[in-house]
Formats: C-alpha cells, structure tokens, sequence
C-alpha cells in the first residue's frame, strides 16, 4: 500500500530530533563502555560456570590479588565475566591472575589482554579519523556525481544512523572495540550506497519532467522513493539474514560487531528512505520559492 512518504517528512523529522536528543543524553549520562583497544588497562575475560553477582566476582579478586584493582565487571552471556583493571599488568600479574581463576572456577578458559596507555589514545584518534575521512570522501564523491544538497543530505543521514548505534551501544554497556568501529564503517558505507541509489532515480527522474512548483517537486521524491522500494527492501533483508547467522552463530568474538550491524542496516534503511531525501526536498524546496 503506497501512501506519501514526503508530504510526512515533518513527523520522520520529529522523531528522528528525538531520537538524536535521547542518543545525546545517554551518552552524555552514562558514557561509553570502552575495550581496551581504546582505554588503557588490562582487560580479563573467563568463564564462572554458575550464576553470579558483579559485586561477588571483584571481591574475589580483591582478597586474592591484592596487587589488582577492578575497576569494573561486566556478566557476559554463558556465565561468562568481564574484568576491567585500571592499570596495564605486569608479566607476573597476568600469571597470578590465570592461576587464581584456573583454581577458583573449573574451565575457566582465561583471556587476558592489555593496552597501553599511549597506544590507547593512538587507536581512538585513528578510529575517529576514519570515520571523518570516510564522510568527506562521501560528500566529495556524492558533490561531484549528484550536487552539494544531496552530498549533505546524505552524510547528515548516516550520522543519524552512528549516532543511533552508538547511543544503543553506551544504554546496553556494550563494549565499543576495534571491531565495532569497522562495523561503523562498513554501515556507513552500506547506507549510502541505498541513499545514492534512491538520489540516482530523483536525478533520472528529474531529467524528464519540469519541476516548477514544490508539489511538483514532492510529488517526483515521491515517486522516486516508491520506485526504489522494492530495491530497498529486498537488499536490506538479505543483508540482515546474513548479519543475523553471523550474530547467531560467529561466535562471541563477532558478536557486538554483528550486532552493531544490525542495528545500522535497519536504522540505515529507514534513514535512507525518510530522512536523506526529505532533506533534500526541504533545501531544494527553498530555492524554487526564491524562484
């Protein structure tokens, strides 16, 4: 059932203010759970086997080790644990560490890792220049293939779609590694190829027929939109199944990334399909006014 999407833009726009206001305050509030790829200390991770309590796991450590303070423990699925330490630990720390929970908890299969602090700060910077470079060379391309407005709509589109992301990510504590930046990444790249597929049939779609009033203009996004629909749809299905058995079955090291993408395809489609066009129809709507 076909309905107009354009004439609608206003509600997708409320909802996507609050949306990004609700994203903003949550990390602001409870900030983000950092990996140790991104914030310096040691990271142990381990299975307990049986139910258990956050407080329970860093009181362990605190009277069996009393060289390691926990700054924090996070339940993972299968009775799992994760143990953040302030600090970087020595070799012999780290060896402590894997007697103590080898004896404490049977198969407790220790995974220990470290950062340091100057590495830490380096990966944040480069992850955060990645995802600049990776806007700017969409604004120049989308520039030179289309115009400015649809460069800008569609990079305002996909971070709408981080931040959404993100936002889920700092609410539920996941963990925010290096793999989850390449998840951001590749959901970037994901939503705008959609975005330039929907822009691609207005620009077609604009060679063929006069534009003179802004109805005439709704009405031609509209259109577009619908005949891309069925694209739309069916590209992020398929992608979502494949996200889907990689979160089911990958296994915990690809977990939060599958899980990430998930969240950015679905997020993604809706932005492509009512928000980065509706941005463009309200900046070219300004200049036939002008007209």
């Amino acid at each position: 059932m076909k309905f107009d999407i354009v004439k609608n833009r206003k509600w997708y726009f409320g909802f996507s203010i609050l949306i990004a206001i609700a994203g903003v305050l949550i990390m602001l509030l409870m900030g983000l759970n950092l990996g140790t790829d991104f914030q310096a200390g040691s990271r142990v991770q381990f299975s307990v086997g049986h139910a258990f309590t956050e407080a329970e796991i860093k009181q362990q450590f605190e009277d069996n080790l009393k060289t390691i303070e926990v700054s924090s423990v996070q339940e993972i699925e299968n009775y799992g644990a994760v143990v953040r330490i302030a600090k970087k630990i020595s070799a012999d720390e780290e060896s402590e560490i894997n007697g103590f929970l080898n004896k404490t908890f049977e198969n407790a299969k220790p995974q220990i890792s470290s950062i340091d602090p100057v590495v830490a700060r380096e990966l944040a910077k480069k992850a955060i220049y990645a995802i600049l470079y990776a806007s700017l060379g969409i604004i120049l391309y989308m520039a030179v293939r289309f115009e400015y407005r649809f460069a800008i709509a569609g990079v305002i589109s996909v971070l709408q779609v981080v931040l959404v992301v993100v936002s889920l990510f700092a609410l539920f504590r996941f963990e925010i590694d290096i793999t989850f930046i390449a998840a951001i990444l590749t959901i970037v790249g994901y939503s705008i190829h959609d975005t330039i597929v929907i822009f691609d049939r207005i620009r077609e779609n604009l060679k063929h027929h006069k534009v003179k009033t802004i109805s005439d203009l709704e009405s031609l996004v509209n259109d577009s939109i619908w005949q891309t629909m069925a694209r739309s749809i069916n590209t992020v299905l398929t992608v979502i199944f494949s996200a889907g058995m990689l979160y089911l079955l990958g296994g915990d090291a690809i977990k939060h990334f599958s899980l990430a993408l998930l969240i950015g395809l679905v997020t993604g489609a809706y932005s492509s399909i009512f928000i980065a066009s509706q941005l463009w129809v309200v900046w070219k709507s300004r200049e036939l006014k002008k007209a």
